[in-house]
């Protein structure tokens, strides 16, 4: 396998998680999106945004005890939106150097 080849694969994993982070990120901003526009909850796709952004967030969104429910949602969830936005963006920055 030459050289060129090798960088091509460790170039494709760059990509790979860089695109695999974004997602993961905008599934929760969706869902932030969603809940400050007050998007009706027993609808399928909020539900499923939902749950995907609970999970995805469970580390942080009650990392932080605020009483206005809109300013929570924001704070806890766009910081693990962040976090994987800059792990993601950083371990794909690793992978093609």
């Amino acid at each position: 396998m030459s050289a060129a080849q090798r960088r091509s694969g460790i170039g494709t994993a760059g990509v790979a998680v860089q695109v695999l982070a974004d997602i993961l990120a905008g599934i929760i901003g969706l869902w932030i999106l969603l809940y400050l526009l007050h998007a009706n909850p027993a609808n399928d796709l909020v539900a499923v945004l939902h749950d995907a952004a609970h999970w995805l967030a469970g580390w942080s969104y009650d990392l932080f005890p605020i009483d206005q429910d809109w300013l929570r949602v924001l704070v806890n969830y766009g910081i693990a939106a962040v976090v994987y936005l800059v792990i993601g963006h950083g371990l794909a920055v690793r992978l093609r150097s």
